[in-house]
């Protein structure tokens, strides 16, 4: 772990131009945007120069492994689609079309939610390559999208695809008892359907405490789910999504307990909180948001300027937690970032807000992932593991 990790930059083809010109037409109507994406998904295969088609072709198959024995997963790539582009969980196996290897889906709670209800509750900064949302975990509940997990699971297998399902707390519970038996509950719906189950506590926009902010609270919800885990006949893995603002004291504090309670591994990280963004490398300001920040200020940012703050945590967890398997997200729109980050131990990726400035953004990044394998003279993920065992 001794190199650094380049913010790899990615020049503009024609199609990426055609993107820009899409994003232009429809300046305002960003939340039409941001959900067209599953459409794209669906229709690849049938027009001709989108070249959307599953790729299932073994060398950038990932198979990830856990101490526990939890069961392992499969990913036909590990570039997995991060929570948030696929809330309903339908037509889950579209999305190997543009190039993915996993998906989340969700973050799911408890019961339906309109989430946060002005208006726009999505914005993209186009210098910054970046997206500010706080669309408030509007979903169908997780009864829902786990039945419609389950009904599709064996087919989005077949497609490549490795499939998790992100869950948080229902906003708007105060009473700690009640808070903890509402996530347990999503918990064990979700946990009957997916590959593995995210876990996140660190969602910035619906206007409540963040979860990862309490540490007695978090532990509280951790052991539970652990506990329940471990009753059941099947093992499977539980990630955590932490924020990727958590000073270095926070970060330690929260590891050591997710260690202690048997937590599989880490989603690092969220999206960062808006009223931080002075902290990230952006050109656009805090003031220029408006009328985005009239939800008060609990939106969070994704994109380009999340990836240097995400290596520094990746690097620090992988250093002092080797045996926690990590799941980097932020800012990952190259596949030499993604072999950086597996070179530094991480297990696969997390992205989204790539595939608005990237056309058929998983595709290019499995090209180029590849691309830098063979520049080591590695032929496949798999002879890369082989040789480079982590633990």
């Amino acid at each position: 772990m001794g190199f650094d990790c380049i913010n790899h930059e990615y020049y503009l083809r024609f199609s990426d131009r055609v993107l820009a010109l899409i994003r232009k037409i429809f300046h305002n109507s960003p939340e039409f945007r941001h959900d067209s994406f599953k459409h794209v998904a669906r229709f690849a295969p049938l027009i001709p120069f989108m070249g959307g088609r599953p790729d299932l072709s073994k060398p950038l198959k990932r198979v990830i492994t856990f101490s526990d024995h939890s069961n392992s997963l499969y990913f036909g790539c590990p570039i997995i689609l991060a929570a948030g582009a696929n809330k309903t969980a339908n037509r889950i196996s579209d999305f190997a079309n543009v190039g993915f290897g996993g998906i989340t889906v969700g973050t799911a709670t408890r019961h339906h939610r309109e989430g946060n209800t002005y208006r726009p509750r999505i914005g993209f900064l186009e210098n910054d390559r970046a997206i500010h949302n706080s669309m408030g975990l509007n979903n169908e509940g997780v009864e829902i999208i786990a039945k419609r997990v389950d009904a599709q699971l064996v087919r989005a297998h077949k497609a490549g695809l490795c499939v998790g399902i992100s869950v948080a707390e229902t906003p708007g519970l105060t009473d700690p008892e009640e808070k903890l038996k509402d996530i347990i509950e999503s918990f064990s719906i979700a946990y009957k359907a997916g590959d593995y189950i995210e876990i996140n506590v660190s969602c910035p926009n619906t206007g409540e405490s963040r979860v990862d902010l309490d540490m007695s609270f978090s532990e509280r919800i951790f052991t539970e789910i652990m506990n329940f885990r471990n009753t059941l006949g099947l093992r499977k893995a539980v990630y955590a999504k932490l924020s990727p603002d958590l000073s270095e004291r926070h970060l330690i504090a929260i590891m050591e307990m997710l260690v202690r309670t048997g937590v599989n591994g880490v989603v690092i990280g969220n999206t960062y909180p808006t009223a931080k963004m002075s902290e990230l490398p952006m050109e656009a300001k805090y003031e220029d948001l408006t009328p985005l920040r009239a939800d008060g200020d609990c939106g969070g940012m994704s994109g380009r300027p999340l990836y240097e703050n995400m290596v520094w945590n990746v690097k620090y967890i992988r250093e002092h937690y080797p045996s926690m398997s990590v799941i980097a997200c932020g800012g990952i729109d190259h596949g030499y970032k993604v072999y950086d980050l597996i070179k530094m131990g991480c297990d696969a990726v997390q992205c989204y807000s790539v595939v608005a400035f990237r056309w058929m953004a998983a595709h290019a990044m499995r090209n180029e992932l590849y691309d830098a394998l063979l520049n080591d003279g590695y032929k496949s993920l798999g002879e890369y593991d082989d040789r480079n065992p982590k633990r």
